[in-house]
């Protein structure tokens, strides 16, 4: 079993993305760290085709969620996808691969040469990004996104009322995300298992994530946990990306404290493999909207 392998759950949409992302990988990937990317069985023809000759080992999402027979696919399939990716990610863990993963969204890039280092401590046990996203918060007052404020603080005390846990509200992302299997197969057991629950359960009851590990790691501690900030330089919003090119971010500089970048596919709509009318993505953001309100 490896120490660390890279992982990206990804679609047909973002299969032009993912191409971008492999050849960052191909290009800085100095460590030979091994990339698996997930896709549904029926996109993996075209990602057969569009990723040929890079180093990539792909896999169906599918055969990840047949490893935990606790979970209904007819079930995950009709959930909405930013639902669904989050459970085919959390157990990625399941295929024995490796100990530990980077989970790589697929607007991700690499902008420097990393190693296993950058991930794994000496003792084998891989980092934790974990951090209280100020600078986020601070972005989102300086330019009157106080709901952005709100939100973070009130969904983070929801879970960790959920956990029982008091203290700062912890942002343990954005992506990519530097996950062990070892903090999911606690939460699995310790949490899930003996309230009858699995991953499905989970992420109905609060759908992200990123927090259940995080919250996960604070409560069951399989391992010493080492804080480290977050790895990609992530532009949430288009103002940000705007206002970042004006402070002066440049890929040469800043390489100098993150190893990618991460550009949001919400707003950056040039490298959709599907270009879908202004009123087809109006009517996902209303679905996704039901879908929240009643689940």
């Amino acid at each position: 079993m490896k120490n660390v392998v890279l992982y990206c759950k990804s679609y047909r949409n973002d299969v032009l993305r993912v191409k971008r992302l492999t050849k960052s990988i191909q290009q800085f990937n100095e460590g030979r760290i091994p990339f698996y990317v997930s896709v549904p069985r029926a996109d993996f023809q075209l990602f057969e085709e569009q990723l040929a000759g890079l180093p990539v080992i792909l896999i169906n999402d599918e055969d990840i969620i047949r490893e935990n027979p606790s979970l209904d696919q007819n079930k995950i399939d009709a959930l909405p996808g930013g639902y669904s990716q989050q459970i085919v990610k959390s157990e990625f863990w399941r295929l024995k691969i490796s100990n530990s993963y980077l989970c790589v969204d697929s607007d991700c890039v690499f902008i420097r040469p990393f190693f296993e280092s950058d991930f794994v401590a000496a003792d084998g046990f891989p980092y934790m990004v974990m951090h209280q996203a100020k600078e986020l918060l601070q972005f989102s007052i300086n330019h009157g996104m106080e709901k952005v404020c709100d939100n973070f603080h009130k969904e983070r005390q929801k879970l960790m009322d959920i956990f029982g846990r008091q203290g700062p509200h912890y942002d343990f992302g954005p992506p990519p995300m530097l996950w062990s299997r070892l903090v999911w197969q606690a939460l699995d057991e310790q949490f899930l298992k003996p309230k009858n629950m699995n991953f499905y359960d989970a992420i109905i009851l609060f759908p992200g994530e990123i927090q259940w590990y995080g919250e996960a790691m604070l409560k069951y501690r399989p391992f010493p946990i080492i804080p480290v900030e977050p790895y990609f330089k992530f532009y949430y919003y288009e103002k940000n990306y705007i206002v970042g090119k004006q402070q002066g971010d440049r890929i040469e500089r800043l390489a100098r404290d993150y190893i990618g970048v991460c550009y949001q596919s919400n707003w950056e709509r040039k490298i959709d493999f599907d270009k879908k009318p202004l009123v087809s993505r109006l009517a996902r953001w209303i679905r996704r909207k039901i879908f929240r309100r009643y689940a």
